[in-house]
This record gives C-alpha cells, structure tokens and sequence, in this order.
C-alpha cells in the first residue's frame, strides 16, 4: 500500500507529489456539464474570450478535485477512511486549458480520533500549482487515517456510527 498511516505523518511534514496532470478543455467541459454549471466562463468560448482572461478557465472544483487526486499515490491510497471537510479554500490565479498542475502536501495537525481506536485525524494543507509555480488552489483538508496493523472495516449501514470532526 503506498499511502500512510496515521502513525507515519507528522506535523510539519511537506510532501512535494510526483505527479502532474495537464488539464484539457475536455476535463473543463465534461465536468462543467456533469456538475450543471452553466457558468459562461468554463464553458463559453465567445463569452471568455471578452473578459479580462480571454479564454475559458477551468472550473475550481475540478481544480481542488484534481488536486486531492494527485495527493492519493504518496498520501492516503489504501490507507484514508474518511475525508471530514475542507476549509479554507482559495483560487488566487486561474487554471486554463493546458496548464499542468502539480501538489504539495504540509501536515499541519494530528490527533487521535475520539470515535474510532483504529484511526487518527490529519489536517494538511494543499497547494496546486502551475508547472511555471503559480499557485491555482490552496486550501486545508481535514480526513480520518487508518493506524498500523489495523484494517478498514465497513460496517453494515445500519451498524455505521457517523465520524468525529
């Protein structure tokens, strides 16, 4: 399993993930539409094109979204229970179409879960940004970790217990 465990973050941890991704106008549109945003900036090239960008910009939910993605490998694969929210979220530059975006990970607090002995809760910060190095997306997520030598065990719904934020 490539993520970690609850017992291998510490705070103050900075995590520089491998992987990028290359946004295209195909990501933009299909997600736009599949989530009904009909926002003419994402999906109006004649519109865009006569605002102060120019062009579409890539929907910022797709954007965060992508970039919780490219956090999993080296993160939480395998290891994450749970995601408990998301705070602080800011978008200080756009993304457009053929803009690659990569993450960077800093833990900033831990403790132990008050619901379940098998986990811990984490806080980290993520930083998208563009392969130039201008940030897209910043913003603290907070999500329930496995502990070592302990398994993932999904409990019938009527037995789930709702988790500690």
């Amino acid at each position: 399993m490539a993520g970690k465990y609850f017992e291998d973050l510490e705070v103050g941890m900075h995590f520089k993930h491998s992987a990028g991704r290359t946004v295209t106008e195909m990501d933009n549109v299909l997600f736009s539409s599949l989530t009904m945003n009909t926002q003419p900036l994402h999906v109006n090239e004649d519109f865009a094109a006569n605002t102060e960008f120019g062009q579409r910009i890539v929907n910022g939910i797709f954007t965060l979204g992508l970039v919780v993605g490219l956090t999993v490998a080296e993160l939480s694969e395998g290891t994450i229970i749970a995601n408990l929210g998301y705070d602080k979220v800011v978008h200080p530059n756009p993304t457009f179409h053929n803009d690659t975006i990569y993450a960077e990970t800093e833990v900033l607090e831990k403790r132990e879960s008050k619901s379940r002995s098998n986990a811990g809760i984490v806080k980290f910060r993520h930083t998208g940004k563009k392969s130039d190095g201008t940030i897209v997306v910043q913003f603290e997520r907070t999500a329930m970790f496995l502990k070592k030598g302990q398994r993932l065990d999904f409990l019938p719904k009527s037995e789930s217990q709702s988790y500690d934020l």
